[in-house]
């Protein structure tokens, strides 16, 4: 199946509020345990993270490294909004500061981070490279990167019956949402090619489930 690209932009508000009282829970705490599982010596640091959304990825990262202080950056103000009174509401102000942000920004490139992660930027973005070309920017010499984003499926059909399977219960917009980002999403052969073309082959990939791939590996420029 050729992708079929969706906006990169969920920065409408009937969209946000959608996402954000979904239960992601299980992928998103799956995000932090293979973090952890792959970076174990990770504790603490300047940790950047691409496309936070509604910041309950940041939040869920902070709350299990809680000497880790985490910029969340998004392009939709929609989100943002949530995410900021999310943190607030939850005690992390501390810990994560959001801003808005579009892709590339000279504000971000600028800086050197102790951690760059992403979790379903990459399937938004009509150029990937820009996520690529940002994480060789930001990440310092041998610090973790993580990047979780959607597997594109086989067929339209096998997008659809991952919708029924994994958001039956999810209101109309959220399953319009999920079925659009699965047929944007990239192959594993797509971002194999990204990494190459990049100069991140040191970079590995990993199929995490029948729908979520995941690319990591230490930062070597």
């Amino acid at each position: 199946m050729e992708r079929i690209p969706e906006p990169d932009l969920m920065d409408d508000a009937e969209q946000a509020k959608a996402y954000s009282e979904a239960d992601f829970s299980e992928p998103h705490e799956a995000f932090v345990q293979h973090f952890k599982s792959r970076f174990p010596d990770f504790l603490t640091g300047e940790v950047l993270d691409l496309g936070c959304g509604t910041a309950d990825v940041i939040i869920r990262f902070a709350r299990s490294f809680p000497e880790a202080r985490i910029t969340g950056i998004d392009g939709a103000q929609a989100m943002l909004d949530i995410g900021i009174a999310d943190v607030k509401r939850k005690g992390f102000e501390h810990q994560i500061n959001l801003r808005k942000c579009m892709l590339p920004d000279k504000n971000i490139s600028d800086r050197k981070y102790d951690a760059v992660i992403s979790n379903s930027l990459l399937h938004h973005l009509p150029d990937p490279f820009v996520l690529w070309q940002t994480v060789r920017q930001c990440a310092r010499p041998g610090v973790p990167v993580f990047i979780m984003d959607l597997l594109r499926p086989d067929t339209v059909k096998s997008a659809g019956d991952m919708v029924q399977k994994y958001a039956a219960d999810a209101s109309p917009v959220l399953r319009k949402d999920f079925f659009n980002s699965l047929l944007a999403a990239y192959s594993v052969q797509e971002i194999q090619q990204q990494l190459e073309d990049s100069g991140l082959t040191n970079l590995i990939i990993d199929v995490a489930s029948d729908r979520h791939v995941l690319i990591w590996g230490e930062h070597r420029e």
